[in-house]
């Protein structure tokens, strides 16, 4: 039996990028929406956003996809309370078929906004995981899953971080989102091969696949040298589109592909063309691709009494030190040169360092 793959957007409350989906909107083109409900902790949604993301809910085709949980937060605050209130809250009012998070850790003291920096895999670390991912799951009754990561420290980070995520998710029965132009970023970045990479994450276990497009920055260190970064912003890679009929194929559990685009940079005609573009040529790969048969996975929630959150001050005091030398763009060796306790900095590249600090500061400008 052939898989029914569902294809969707991440849903953006920005004008330009509604009226680029528009016309998709008004031919039911989009099978499912992807939204994430914590941009919106704070604020009143319009009531024609509301009423978009219920119509989803309704027809059992809206996923939540969430951003400031922080999922290796070393310490446990009243912050990450809060989050999973207003998680449940939402899940209450709305129906979706699953929740996901992403890989890394982005809050510690004041630094409360940004994108996730990599963890390596380590069993301090990997508890302190676990322990966020039960205290996720215990609010809402769908699946959770995790997605890999654009951007890492080394190339031993890349290499495990499809381990990292398999054994993170086993306790919750989780899943693993497939972020392709992350791994195209971390391919380009550590010239790895795209393919090999993909290869090393727990395909079994992808229920979701997610395309984008991205950036191009000029190496300070190196010649000639590109870095790739997941901003979102532009086309999905050719690439992309050339490996995606193979990684359908090896994923069995697949069941949605949902495309990215930031909503503040679909600013000309020919931006909306583009992104339209990009979303049938996702669709005829769909409609060509020839999965084996569906391989249904019954997930049920394991009921489990919780404890004090799981707390590591030594972990907490990496994270916070690390941000604060990024947010003070500190020299490259220095940072290596760190006493971390848990971080392995000797083998982290100075271009990558450079990178995190301008990811840092970007999102945390005061």
């Amino acid at each position: 039996m052939k898989r029914q793959l569902l294809l969707g957007v991440s849903m953006m409350a920005e004008a330009d990028f509604v009226s680029a989906i528009l016309p998709l909107l008004e031919s039911s083109g989009i099978d499912v929406l992807e939204w994430s409900f914590d941009t919106f902790y704070t604020v009143d949604e319009p009531q024609w956003l509301a009423d978009l993301l219920n119509f989803y809910s309704d027809h059992k085709r809206l996923l939540g996809h969430g951003v400031y949980y922080s999922l290796f937060d070393a310490k446990w605050t009243e912050r990450q309370d809060v989050w999973l209130q207003k998680l449940k809250a939402e899940t209450d009012r709305r129906s979706y078929n699953h929740i996901t998070e992403h890989f890394g850790f982005m809050n510690t003291e004041n630094f409360h906004q940004g994108v996730p920096l990599p963890v390596p895999l380590h069993p301090e670390l990997l508890k302190i995981g676990k322990d966020r991912l039960l205290r996720l799951q215990d609010v809402v009754e769908v699946p959770i899953g995790i997605e890999n990561l654009a951007f890492s420290f080394s190339s031993d980070d890349v290499s495990e971080q499809g381990e990292f995520l398999y054994r993170l998710i086993e306790d919750i029965d989780g899943f693993v989102i497939l972020d392709l132009h992350n791994i195209y970023c971390q391919a380009s970045n550590f010239n790895m091969e795209i393919m090999e990479l993909v290869n090393l994450y727990p395909l079994e276990k992808v229920k979701e696949i997610h395309l984008s497009g991205g950036s191009w920055e000029n190496s300070i260190y190196t010649k000639n040298k590109r870095i790739r970064r997941d901003t979102h912003d532009d086309e999905i890679p050719q690439e992309l589109f050339d490996i995606l009929p193979d990684v359908i194929s090896r994923c069995s559990h697949l069941e949605y592909i949902i495309i990215e685009r930031l909503g503040h940079t679909i600013k000309t005609e020919s931006d909306k063309q583009n992104f339209l573009r990009d979303f049938k040529k996702v669709k005829q790969i769909i409609d060509n691709s020839d999965p084996k048969e569906n391989l249904q996975h019954q997930w049920k929630k394991k009921n489990r009494v919780l404890t004090d959150p799981m707390e590591n001050l030594l972990l907490f005091d990496d994270q916070k030190n690390l941000n604060k030398f990024l947010f003070e763009s500190q020299d490259p060796e220095t940072i290596r040169n760190y006493a971390f306790h848990y971080f392995k900095m000797h083998n982290w590249d100075p271009e990558m360092i450079h990178t995190a600090s301008q990811i840092v500061k970007k999102w945390n400008p005061y």
